[in-house]
């Protein structure tokens, strides 16, 4: 398709405004270069007639880990490191195959973007990267290579380590604020050191990847279902002055008063799955309405592969169907997850000079028969078919 695109006469729902409206989009080089009405292009320009077609923004997923297992199987995947249960220094982008075939599905049901790493079994498990979802390199997906350092509190930790070093929560909880400590003292030392080479601590690769959180580059991206494995990793974010988004939030909507008044961006999901372990008793769809409603900052996430990663806009539809208002639900699939991860600057709403990652359905896409007709990542068609 040509570098200039203009979408005519669709009905756009831009993630920023609750009421859509019929517009023109002009696409310049892979970004949205002008919005409005009856908009004249350059000679030449690919047209797309979105007549009676609904125009959403492409997807955002603020946490999978997608590109990290094999296509058909969880088993031999690369998101959890069982050797140690303190991982900072891992890297998502060291461990994304962009050939899985779960990337061409994700994009064809509109999720162009995600935010995808390691897994909860460890402590601290890594950094996630965001990234889009087409690509023969991953190098050439990145939208931000470290968006965030994963850490876990809850079942997880226990279930990896129970036969090594973890059983209990407090055990978790004290690994963490044992290596943000030394992290602390380690980053305080270098700076003690200044040009110094022979006064500088031994190079550590585990605390010089906790050194941007510590910095406030990236959060704490941490892993909690529970009520009050939720607050114990509020406490401790609080105590070391790091940045933290929560990830997961099963009980979220028992605490959505607490959370609001707290004010951390919330990753709510998965909600379609059994109930696989004491802590996810309390799943709903109903919660990422009710924190909405409570004022918190919501997206809902699929965590796939535990649910299949095209299915996100239908998670979405679930939660309108359980009370939350349809505008709320866009933004926790499109803004507010583009927020999350930290590249609202380049995705997650209809704006022009983001990238053009836009849907034309002709439904919502809500629903199981949403129709999408079109979908483009950086103003290049996917392959539908």
């Amino acid at each position: 398709m040509n570098d200039t695109i203009i979408i005519r006469n669709g009905t756009v729902h831009d993630a920023i405004n609750p009421k859509a409206t019929v517009k023109d989009i002009l696409i310049s080089n892979g970004k949205i270069s002008r919005i409005g009405k009856k908009l004249s292009a350059p000679s030449g320009a690919s047209v797309i007639d979105a007549s009676g077609l609904q125009v959403w923004p492409g997807l955002v997923e603020a946490h999978c880990h997608i590109g990290m297992s094999p296509f058909g199987t969880r088993d031999l995947s690369d998101y959890n490191e069982y050797t140690d249960a303190v991982t900072p220094q891992l890297e998502a982008i060291d461990g994304i195959d962009p050939q899985n075939p779960y990337f061409l599905l994700a994009a064809q049901a509109g999720v162009t973007c995600v935010a995808t790493g390691p897994g909860s079994s460890n402590v601290l498990g890594g950094t996630f990267a965001a990234i889009k979802t087409v690509g023969l390199r991953v190098d050439n997906m990145v939208v931000r290579r470290r968006i965030g350092m994963k850490c876990a509190f809850g079942e997880n930790p226990k279930f990896s380590y129970r036969d090594k070093c973890i059983t209990s929560r407090m055990t978790t909880a004290a690994k963490l604020r044992e290596f943000l400590a030394k992290a602390q003292d380690y980053l305080a030392r270098k700076n003690a050191a200044g040009k110094s080479v022979s006064k500088r601590p031994s190079y550590d690769m585990k605390l010089e990847a906790l050194i941007p959180v510590l910095q406030g580059e990236i959060p704490l991206k941490a892993h909690a279902h529970r009520a009050d494995d939720i607050f114990t990793a509020i406490r401790i974010a609080k105590e070391f002055n790091v940045k933290m988004t929560l990830e997961h939030c099963t009980d979220g909507h028992l605490i959505a008063d607490e959370l609001a008044k707290e004010g951390y961006p919330l990753a709510v999901g998965p909600s379609w799955m059994s109930v696989s372990k004491p802590e996810v008793r309390n799943k709903t769809f109903a919660t990422p309405g009710i924190l909405a409603k409570a004022g918190c900052k919501v997206s809902i996430i699929t965590d796939s592969s535990v649910v299949p990663q095209d299915t996100l806009a239908l998670m979405a539809g679930l939660a309108i169907k359980a009370g939350m208002e349809p505008f709320a639900a866009l933004q926790s699939i499109t803004i507010n997850p583009a927020r999350h991860i930290g590249v609202e600057d380049r995705v997650g709403s209809i704006e022009v000079g983001k990238d053009a990652d836009i849907i034309l359905s002709k439904e919502s896409i809500f629903t199981l028969d949403s129709g999408i007709v079109t979908v483009l990542i950086n103003g290049q068609p996917v392959p539908l078919a």
